[in-house]
């Protein structure tokens, strides 16, 4: 959030583009409103040069996240990431972010709607290895049952918030969790 907008990617596409671009997350209820969506889309500009990208959207109701993901498919994105590790309260109030780290069972119906969505798009997700703990041995497992397309790890529990080394020495489990499931989801280290 307010980093990745359009204009700082095309000032990467010009130095070093990357094999794909993330937009800001963005609200999913806001772009299921009428009204909210207009301001809305800005953070969802972007570039043709910028291809491929994946819109990133947040939110807990799951009819929106449909919703969102159709407008994202509509838009001629490349892919849809859900983020289900931002920590910042306001996020969280909703229900969203990290704390869907606390209703695996929403957090699986969220991402059910955003593939009935997307018409086909990949959709992936960004995570945290826990809540409070490390829980990779039950939370990873559950977010590769929905087949996603890839997984973003960020390498710390919500509670550690960026206040400590990224636990990078977890990198190497949740990649053999994936090969136990026998799962094909590109597994992605963050921190």
């Amino acid at each position: 959030a307010d980093v990745t907008d359009c204009a700082f990617r095309q000032i990467i596409c010009e130095y070093g583009k990357p094999d794909v671009f993330y937009t800001e997350f963005v609200s999913a209820d806001g772009l299921a409103h009428p009204v909210a969506r207009e301001k809305l889309l800005i953070d969802l500009k972007y570039g043709e040069e910028e291809h491929p990208i994946v819109a990133q959207i947040f939110g807990s109701k799951v009819e929106n996240i449909r919703k969102a993901a159709e407008l994202c498919r509509e838009l001629g994105f490349d892919g849809i990431d859900i983020n289900m590790g931002c920590p910042d309260k306001s996020i969280e109030k909703q229900h969203s972010g990290a704390a869907m780290m606390k209703d695996i069972n929403l957090a699986r119906e969220v991402i059910r709607a955003a593939m009935e969505g997307s018409g086909g798009l990949p959709v992936s997700v960004k995570t945290r290895i826990g809540y409070n703990k490390n829980e990779i041995e039950t939370w990873i497992p559950e977010l590769l049952k929905e087949n996603i397309a890839a997984l973003t790890v960020h390498l710390r529990t919500r509670k550690e918030m960026s206040n400590v080394p990224a636990h990078w020495g977890v990198m190497k489990r949740i990649v053999e969790i994936r090969d136990e499931m026998k799962k094909e989801t590109l597994i992605i280290g963050n921190g």
